[in-house]
C-alpha cells in the first residue's frame, strides 16, 4: 500500500463502542479523524496507556466529529506525546471540548492522587494519564471550521463539516486527500433532537465509515405519555422518602434532562422537589447552550434559559456536593458521568445506593464494562474504591433520553447518501452490534460491508 494511493487505518473504536480514531494517509501527509479514550472493560481502558501507533509529531492535522470523551478524550495525551498541529471542529464542539477537557484532565489528575493517597494502585506512585496544563496546549490548538462550507487545509487536505444531529456541535466530516475522499460518521443522532436542528446528509464518498451504537436494535417508542419511566420512578421515590440520582452526561444528557423534568413538573406528572445540577462540567455546557452564537444551532422554538424548574439548584463546590451524599428531603440529583463511571455521582451512588427508599434512573447507553451496565443487568454488589458496596436502591432505566440513531435511523442515513460507497465500514458498536448492521446492510444495500479489526489497514478510492 505504497506510493500514489491513500490509506486508512483504524486505530480504534473498532471492536468497541469507545476510543475512536481514524488515521488517513496520502504520499506522506497524515490526517487523524476523532481521537477519544477509551472506556468501559478494563481491557479496553489500559489501551489508553500503551504506547500509540502512530507518530503524534508526524501528523498534518487532527479532526473532532464531536465533543464526547470517546471521540476526543485522548488529545491532551496526543499532544503531550509530540502533536502540535492545529485540531479542527465545528464552533459547538470547540465550546464544549473545551469544558470536556479540562473537566476530563481534572478527574485524571484527582483519581491519580486519590489512588495515591488510599493505596488502592498498582502503580507507585500513580500517574494521570494527561494534566490539565496538557488539557490547555490542546485547547491552544483548536481551529474551527463552518458546517457545509468545502474547507483546504495545507497538505492538500479538503474536509467538510456536515451536521450529524447527535450533540450541539456534531459532525459527519468528509475528507478529501490525494483524490480519494472518504466520509466519517461520526456519531449520528435520531432525525428529530428535542433541542438541536436535524442532521443532514453529507456528501457522497467512496468510502464510508459509520458508527454502529445501536445497530443491533430499535427504540421502544413509548406507549402513552411520554418519559413515564423516569416520571413514576420519581413519584415512588419521593412517595417512599426517598431521592432520585440520575447519572448523566454532562454534554446534552443533563440539557435534556432538565427540559424533560421542567415539562414533567409543568405538566403535574411528578412533584415539584428540588432538583440538584452536581457538575460543574455540566452547569458550564448549560451556559454554552445559551450562548446567542449557538441559537443557529437549535431547533425553532426552543427558548433561550431551555429550562423552567421552581427549585433548580447548583452543586459547585465539592462541599455542596458533599451536601447531597444525604438529602434532608426528597430530591432530584443529576450528577455525570453517564455511565457511572467517574466524577462526583461515583460518591453519590457510594452513598444512595444501600438504601431502599432511592433510585437511580440511567438515561442512556451503558457500555460493557461500565457500572451503569452493571446496574442495569442487575448487579447486587457494585465496586467502588476498592471496595463492594450493596445496591438495594431501585435501578430503572429510561431509553427515551438516547439521542443516538438506532439501526432503523442507520439505514435511513446510508440510504440517504447520495451515491452507495465502494466500501462501507462498521465501526463504534459492540462486536454484536457491528456485524448485525453490517448484514442488515448486506442483505437490504447490496453493498459491500466490512466490519474491521483494530489495526487493519485499507486502500481508500
Amino acid at each position: 500500500m505504497s506510493g500514489g494511493h491513500t490509506t486508512l487505518t483504524f486505530l480504534g473504536g473498532t471492536e468497541t463502542v469507545t476510543g475512536s480514531k481514524f488515521l488517513l494517509e496520502h504520499e506522506g501527509t497524515r490526517v487523524l479523524v476523532d481521537c477519544g479514550l477509551f472506556q468501559g472493560e478494563r481491557r479496553w481502558r489500559r489501551q489508553n496507556w500503551e504506547a500509540p501507533d502512530l507518530d503524534p509529531a508526524g501528523l498534518a492535522h487532527v479532526m473532532l466529529t464531536h465533543c464526547h470523551l470517546d471521540h476526543c478524550g485522548y488529545l491532551p495525551a496526543l499532544v503531550r506525546q509530540g502533536y502540535d498541529g492545529p485540531i479542527w471542529m465545528s464552533e459547538g464542539t470547540q465550546a464544549l471540548t473545551e469544558i470536556v477537557l479540562r473537566d476530563s484532565a481534572l478527574l485524571q489528575e484527582r483519581d491519580a492522587e486519590d489512588a495515591r493517597r488510599d493505596g488502592y494502585s498498582r502503580h507507585d506512585p500513580p500517574l494521570p494519564l494527561y494534566t490539565v496544563a496538557d488539557a490547555e496546549q490542546a485547547i491552544r490548538q483548536f481551529r474551527t471550521l463552518r458546517f457545509d462550507d468545502d474547507a483546504e487545509l495545507a497538505g492538500d487536505v479538503g474536509v467538510r463539516l456536515t451536521r450529524a444531529g447527535h450533540v450541539l456541535g456534531s459532525a459527519s466530516v468528509s475528507v478529501r486527500m490525494g483524490g480519494a475522499e472518504a466520509l466519517f460518521s461520526g456519531d449520528l443522532g435520531r432525525p428529530s433532537h428535542p433541542l438541536l436542528r436535524p442532521r443532514a446528509v453529507p456528501p457522497a464518498a467512496a468510502t464510508v465509515v459509520v458508527e454502529s451504537t445501536y445497530g443491533d436494535r430499535a427504540h421502544q417508542e413509548p406507549e402513552g405519555q411520554s418519559h413515564e419511566a423516569l416520571a413514576d420512578v420519581v413519584r415512588r421515590t419521593v412517595g417512599r422518602g426517598g431521592s432520585v440520582l440520575i447519572p448523566a452526561f454532562a454534554v446534552d444528557r443533563t440539557e435534556l434532562v432538565l427540559l424533560v423534568l421542567s415539562e414533567l413538573m409543568r405538566d403535574g406528572r411528578i412533584p415539584k422537589v428540588p432538583v440538584f445540577v452536581d457538575s460543574p462540567m455540566a452547569l458550564a455546557a448549560l451556559d454554552v447552550y445559551r450562548m446567542p452564537e449557538m441559537r443557529s444551532e437549535l431547533r425553532d422554538g426552543v427558548v433561550p434559559e431551555l429550562v423552567h424548574l421552581p427549585h433548580l439548584e447548583a452543586a459547585r463546590t465539592p462541599e455542596e456536593s458533599m451536601r447531597l451524599n444525604n438529602p434532608r428531603t426528597p430530591c432530584v440529583i443529576i450528577s455525570a458521568s453517564g455511565m457511572a463511571t467517574g466524577g462526583r455521582v461515583v460518591h453519590h451512588l457510594r452513598h444512595l445506593l444501600p438504601d431502599r427508599r432511592n433510585a437511580v434512573v440511567l438515561t442512556g447507553y451503558q457500555a460493557a464494562g461500565t457500572r451503569g451496565r452493571a446496574l442495569i443487568d442487575g448487579a447486587h454488589e457494585i465496586k467502588m474504591h476498592g471496595r463492594y458496596l450493596p445496591v438495594r436502591a431501585e435501578i430503572v432505566q429510561d431509553e427515551e433520553f438516547s439521542v443516538h440513531a438506532d439501526a432503523d435511523e442507520l439505514m435511513q442515513w446510508l440510504r440517504s447518501l447520495p451515491e452507495a460507497p465502494e466500501t462501507l465500514y462498521v465501526v463504534h458498536g459492540e462486536p454484536e452490534a457491528s456485524e448485525a448492521l453490517a448484514q442488515r446492510v448486506r442483505d437490504e444495500l447490496d453493498w459491500t460491508v466490512v466490519v474491521p479489526r483494530r489495526g487493519e489497514r485499507v486502500r481508500v478510492g
